[in-house]
């Protein structure tokens, strides 16, 4: 009876152990969208940063850089914050706050990409905004969209792209770049403008 009430906690114990297991994996989510490289992401207007400063609850603090590209913090006031990776605003701020803060370590996150975008109208199944990863293709950003949309006219699809002020416009041959044709499946650029008529 002993051995029998011994084997039946161990059975139990395994099985608790094998249910607390995928718990556990399921709380490692993957990385967030929004993570990204500190010393190579360049900030933009619109991103959303996390700016935490070591012992210093008071001016650690999540907010988005405006459209003029500035942040505003507590003590500091407006600072630059577009054209700046997170580590080098990490360090502008770091060395701002010397005059209030003994020795500051402070750590710069982008928790939203909200500046790197794409524009998708007419005829797809999701039209609107699309995050732009690095190098993302026409195909990747149709496909993210949902697809073309049994309407769409695929041969007469364009991008619109803005170039030193003036806007260009640059035909996409959709069935090419299915095909795999060389110099088809073009790689877009923040702020162009997909049209799918």
């Amino acid at each position: 009876m002993k051995n029998f009430l011994m084997f039946m906690c161990i059975i139990m114990l395994a099985v608790g152990l094998a249910a607390e297991t995928p718990k556990e994996k399921s709380g490692d989510s993957p990385v967030p969208a929004g993570v990204v490289d500190p010393s190579t992401y360049v900030i933009g207007p619109a991103d959303v940063i996390q700016i935490s400063v070591w012992k210093e609850a008071d001016l650690s603090t999540s907010l988005p850089v405006r459209p003029d590209g500035n942040i505003s913090m507590p003590l500091l006031h407006d600072i630059p914050a577009a054209g700046l990776t997170p580590m080098q605003l990490g360090a502008d701020i770091s060395e701002r706050l010397k005059k209030f803060v003994q020795d500051p370590q402070v750590t710069v996150v982008v928790t939203a990409v909200n500046s790197k975008r794409v524009f998708l109208v007419g005829e797809v199944a999701h039209p609107g905004p699309v995050n732009l990863t690095a190098d993302m293709t026409m195909l990747q950003v149709l496909s993210s969209a949902g697809g073309l949309s049994q309407f769409a006219n695929s041969k007469h699809i364009y991008i619109l792209r803005n170039e030193q002020g003036v806007q260009r416009k640059i035909p996409f041959r959709y069935k090419d770049a299915l095909k795999g044709v060389e110099g088809q499946n073009l790689i877009l650029k923040v702020g162009d403008t997909i049209v799918v008529p």
